[in-house]
Protein backbone atom coordinates (compact mmCIF):
# COMPACT_ATOMS: atom_id res chain seq x y z
CA UNK A 1 0.00 0.00 0.00
CA UNK A 2 1.19 3.30 -0.82
CA UNK A 3 1.36 6.13 1.50
CA UNK A 4 -1.47 7.86 -0.24
CA UNK A 5 -3.71 4.92 0.15
CA UNK A 6 -2.80 4.68 3.83
CA UNK A 7 -3.59 8.35 4.31
CA UNK A 8 -6.95 8.02 2.60
CA UNK A 9 -7.74 4.97 4.76
CA UNK A 10 -6.89 6.89 7.89
CA UNK A 11 -8.97 9.82 6.68
CA UNK A 12 -11.86 7.47 5.93
CA UNK A 13 -11.61 6.01 9.42
CA UNK A 14 -11.52 9.46 10.94
CA UNK A 15 -14.52 10.52 8.88
CA UNK A 16 -16.38 7.40 9.95
CA UNK A 17 -15.52 7.97 13.58
CA UNK A 18 -16.59 11.63 13.42
CA UNK A 19 -19.77 10.58 11.66
CA UNK A 20 -20.37 7.98 14.33
CA UNK A 21 -19.70 10.58 17.02
CA UNK A 22 -22.11 12.95 15.31
CA UNK A 23 -24.74 10.22 15.12
CA UNK A 24 -24.16 9.35 18.75
CA UNK A 25 -24.37 12.97 19.84
CA UNK A 26 -27.60 13.33 17.81
CA UNK A 27 -28.98 10.26 19.56
CA UNK A 28 -28.02 11.64 22.95
CA UNK A 29 -29.60 14.98 22.11
CA UNK A 30 -32.84 13.35 20.99
CA UNK A 31 -32.82 11.16 24.10
CA UNK A 32 -32.30 14.25 26.24
CA UNK A 33 -35.14 15.96 24.39
CA UNK A 34 -37.32 12.94 25.01
CA UNK A 35 -36.38 12.96 28.68
CA UNK A 36 -37.03 16.70 28.84
CA UNK A 37 -40.30 16.16 27.01
CA UNK A 38 -41.25 13.47 29.52
CA UNK A 39 -40.35 15.66 32.51
CA UNK A 40 -42.83 18.42 31.65
CA UNK A 41 -45.56 15.83 31.17
CA UNK A 42 -44.82 14.46 34.64
CA UNK A 43 -44.79 18.01 36.01
CA UNK A 44 -48.12 18.69 34.30
CA UNK A 45 -49.52 15.54 35.88
CA UNK A 46 -48.20 16.60 39.29
CA UNK A 47 -49.65 20.11 38.78
CA UNK A 48 -53.00 18.57 37.86
CA UNK A 49 -52.84 16.51 41.05
CA UNK A 50 -51.99 19.68 42.97
CA UNK A 51 -54.89 21.46 41.30
CA UNK A 52 -57.21 18.65 42.32
CA UNK A 53 -56.07 18.95 45.89
CA UNK A 54 -56.51 22.73 45.68
CA UNK A 55 -60.02 22.19 44.34
CA UNK A 56 -60.70 19.67 47.07
CA UNK A 57 -59.39 22.11 49.65
CA UNK A 58 -61.55 24.86 48.20
CA UNK A 59 -64.63 22.63 48.28
CA UNK A 60 -63.84 21.61 51.86
CA UNK A 61 -63.41 25.23 52.97
CA UNK A 62 -66.54 26.27 51.08
CA UNK A 63 -68.49 23.44 52.75
CA UNK A 64 -67.27 24.53 56.19
CA UNK A 65 -68.24 28.13 55.40
CA UNK A 66 -71.74 27.12 54.30
CA UNK A 67 -72.24 25.02 57.42
CA UNK A 68 -71.02 27.85 59.65
CA UNK A 69 -73.32 30.33 57.91
CA UNK A 70 -76.27 27.94 58.38
CA UNK A 71 -75.42 27.43 62.05
CA UNK A 72 -75.21 31.19 62.60
CA UNK A 73 -78.53 31.73 60.85
CA UNK A 74 -80.16 29.06 63.05
CA UNK A 75 -78.63 30.65 66.17
CA UNK A 76 -79.88 34.10 65.15
CA UNK A 77 -83.41 32.80 64.52
CA UNK A 78 -83.45 30.88 67.81
CA UNK A 79 -82.28 33.87 69.89
CA UNK A 80 -84.76 36.16 68.11
CA UNK A 81 -87.58 33.73 68.92
CA UNK A 82 -86.44 33.47 72.56
CA UNK A 83 -86.25 37.26 72.84
CA UNK A 84 -89.78 37.64 71.44
CA UNK A 85 -91.09 35.07 73.92
CA UNK A 86 -89.25 36.83 76.75
CA UNK A 87 -90.74 40.23 75.88
CA UNK A 88 -94.22 38.69 75.71
CA UNK A 89 -93.90 37.19 79.17
CA UNK A 90 -91.44 39.64 80.76
CA UNK A 91 -94.03 41.39 82.90
CA UNK A 92 -95.80 38.17 83.86
CA UNK A 93 -94.26 38.01 87.35
CA UNK A 94 -95.22 41.62 88.11
CA UNK A 95 -98.74 41.21 86.75
CA UNK A 96 -99.34 38.03 88.75
CA UNK A 97 -98.32 39.88 91.93
CA UNK A 98 -100.57 42.87 91.11
CA UNK A 99 -103.67 40.68 90.75
CA UNK A 100 -104.30 40.40 94.55
CA UNK A 101 -104.28 44.21 94.79
CA UNK A 102 -106.78 44.32 91.91
CA UNK A 103 -108.97 41.82 93.78
CA UNK A 104 -108.85 44.05 96.89
CA UNK A 105 -109.94 47.06 94.81
CA UNK A 106 -112.87 45.10 93.34
CA UNK A 107 -114.00 44.01 96.82
CA UNK A 108 -113.72 47.61 98.03
CA UNK A 109 -115.74 48.93 95.10
CA UNK A 110 -118.37 46.26 95.68
CA UNK A 111 -118.73 47.18 99.35
CA UNK A 112 -118.80 50.99 98.89
CA UNK A 113 -122.47 51.00 97.86
CA UNK A 114 -123.60 49.07 100.96
CA UNK A 115 -121.21 50.81 103.37
CA UNK A 116 -122.78 53.03 106.03
CA UNK A 117 -119.53 53.92 107.80
CA UNK A 118 -117.38 56.22 105.65
CA UNK A 119 -114.42 55.81 107.96
CA UNK A 120 -114.38 52.02 107.29
CA UNK A 121 -114.27 52.71 103.51
CA UNK A 122 -111.40 55.17 103.95
CA UNK A 123 -109.57 52.66 106.10
CA UNK A 124 -110.06 49.89 103.51
CA UNK A 125 -108.76 52.09 100.68
CA UNK A 126 -105.77 53.10 102.84
CA UNK A 127 -104.98 49.39 103.42
CA UNK A 128 -105.11 48.68 99.68
CA UNK A 129 -102.88 51.68 98.98
CA UNK A 130 -100.33 50.54 101.57
CA UNK A 131 -100.39 47.00 100.14
CA UNK A 132 -99.75 48.33 96.65
CA UNK A 133 -97.00 50.66 97.87
CA UNK A 134 -95.29 47.74 99.65
CA UNK A 135 -95.51 45.66 96.47
CA UNK A 136 -93.78 48.44 94.49
CA UNK A 137 -91.09 48.72 97.16
CA UNK A 138 -90.40 44.97 96.88
CA UNK A 139 -89.92 45.38 93.13
CA UNK A 140 -87.36 48.18 93.68
CA UNK A 141 -89.63 51.16 92.97
CA UNK A 142 -89.10 54.13 95.32
CA UNK A 143 -90.71 57.55 95.40
CA UNK A 144 -88.53 60.60 94.72
CA UNK A 145 -88.79 62.95 97.69
CA UNK A 146 -89.18 66.38 96.08
CA UNK A 147 -91.27 68.72 98.27
CA UNK A 148 -89.23 71.66 99.65
CA UNK A 149 -86.00 70.23 98.16
CA UNK A 150 -83.56 72.08 95.88
CA UNK A 151 -84.62 71.91 92.23
CA UNK A 152 -82.52 69.23 90.47
CA UNK A 153 -82.89 68.73 86.72
CA UNK A 154 -81.71 65.11 87.11
CA UNK A 155 -84.76 64.35 89.28
CA UNK A 156 -87.35 67.03 88.63
CA UNK A 157 -89.23 68.48 85.68
CA UNK A 158 -90.37 72.07 86.21
CA UNK A 159 -93.94 72.73 85.13
CA UNK A 160 -94.12 76.36 86.21
CA UNK A 161 -92.68 78.97 88.56
CA UNK A 162 -94.66 80.86 91.18
CA UNK A 163 -93.69 83.51 93.73
CA UNK A 164 -92.25 81.72 96.76
CA UNK A 165 -94.54 81.93 99.82
CA UNK A 166 -91.42 82.05 102.00
CA UNK A 167 -87.84 83.30 101.46
CA UNK A 168 -86.52 79.81 102.30
CA UNK A 169 -88.42 78.28 99.34
CA UNK A 170 -86.79 80.43 96.63
CA UNK A 171 -85.25 78.09 94.02
CA UNK A 172 -86.84 75.11 95.75
CA UNK A 173 -89.79 72.86 94.96
CA UNK A 174 -92.97 74.47 96.29
CA UNK A 175 -95.46 71.84 95.10
CA UNK A 176 -95.36 68.38 93.48
CA UNK A 177 -97.90 67.96 90.67
CA UNK A 178 -96.91 64.37 89.80
CA UNK A 179 -94.62 62.17 91.89
CA UNK A 180 -91.42 60.81 90.40
CA UNK A 181 -90.02 57.32 90.95
CA UNK A 182 -86.72 55.44 91.03
CA UNK A 183 -86.29 51.86 89.91
CA UNK A 184 -83.16 50.54 91.64
CA UNK A 185 -81.60 54.04 91.82
CA UNK A 186 -82.47 54.85 88.19
CA UNK A 187 -85.08 57.53 87.56
CA UNK A 188 -88.00 55.97 85.68
CA UNK A 189 -90.26 59.02 85.99
CA UNK A 190 -89.28 62.59 86.81
CA UNK A 191 -91.23 64.51 89.43
CA UNK A 192 -93.35 67.26 87.86
CA UNK A 193 -92.94 70.20 90.19
CA UNK A 194 -93.68 73.88 90.75
CA UNK A 195 -90.67 76.02 91.66
CA UNK A 196 -90.69 79.06 93.92
CA UNK A 197 -88.94 82.25 92.75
Amino acid sequence: MTKKQKDTKVEDKEKKSTQQEKKQSKKEKTEKKEVKAEEPQEEVKEEKKAEKTDKEKFEEINDKYLRLAAEYDNYRKRTLKERMELTKSAGEDILVNILPVMDDFERALGSIDQAKDINAVKEGIQLIYNKFKEFLKQKGVKEIDAKEKEFDTDLHEAITKIPAPDEKLKGKVVDVIEKGYYLNDKVIRFSKVVIGE
